[in-house]
């Protein structure tokens, strides 16, 4: 149900896929996103479920209300009353604090400096690629004492480029904005190879550490994938660290 990975120094990445939730048909099963359509009920036992099996209190995991922009939200806990904040990046400074992303094609971006305790999380679609929400979300890292060369940073699953066709002024459009994220498809039409723009991002921001997945989402019958099948569910990427 959820891909794992941790580093030495105590950072906690975390993926899910589509199934081992209570969702029906055609959120089935492990639908985490809660304004695609799937019943609420559903949602929040999915939500549970996911945060009991990474041990993460699910009251306290803070999600974002993403709008595909470069605004990033500071949490210092739990947001009051629930209430996730207009935001495509999110940070923390405290230790044990789950940060969570959505997706089902765009591309979850978790980055963690487990010496200093910030940990950050950015949804990079092909909009918050092009406006910079993934170094936006390292900058307000570091105003928090994260350094850039101490930053891990790990990608979950995603549309490849290869499968992500667009007409060609977007394509132009977004590799005039970020460099190198241009590409065409196996078609040979033109497409935007959003992981490779956050690669050339975090190297930009003096991130080192990282590591893209290799899953497409539209690819992948074990992941929700908007592009293949519109009306879906979404998978969810956490980061924290852990407490001292």
């Amino acid at each position: 149900m959820i891909d794992r990975q941790s580093t030495a120094s105590g950072a906690h990445f975390a993926f899910t896929n589509r199934w081992g939730g209570v969702s029906a048909a055609p959120y089935d099963t492990l639908n985490l996103g809660g304004a695609v359509g799937d019943d609420s009920v559903a949602v929040e036992a999915n939500r549970a479920r996911a945060a009991a099996d990474l041990g993460l209190d699910p009251a306290a995991v803070c999600w974002m209300t993403q709008v595909h922009g470069r605004e990033v939200a500071v949490a210092e806990g739990p947001w009051p009353g629930g209430l996730a904040p207009r935001a495509d990046g999110v940070v923390t400074a405290r230790r044990g604090l789950a940060l969570a992303v959505l997706t089902a094609d765009c591309t979850p971006v978790l980055l963690a400096d487990a010496t200093a305790g910030v940990v950050g999380a950015a949804h990079a679609g092909r909009p918050g690629l092009a406006l910079g929400v993934v170094p936006a979300t390292v900058e307000a890292m570091v105003e928090l004492g994260a350094a850039p060369e101490r930053i891990t940073a790990r990608t979950g699953p995603a549309v490849c480029g290869p499968c992500y066709e667009v007409p060609a002024a977007m394509r132009d459009e977004v590799e005039a904005a970020v460099p190198g994220s241009g590409c065409f498809t196996r078609g040979g039409t033109p497409g935007i190879d959003i992981g490779e723009g956050v690669r050339r991002q975090l190297a930009g921001a003096g991130v080192t550490d990282f590591l893209l997945s290799p899953v497409c989402t539209l690819e992948s019958a074990d992941h929700y994938s908007y592009r293949r099948d519109r009306t879906t569910g979404r998978q969810a990427s956490y980061v924290w660290v852990s407490p001292l």
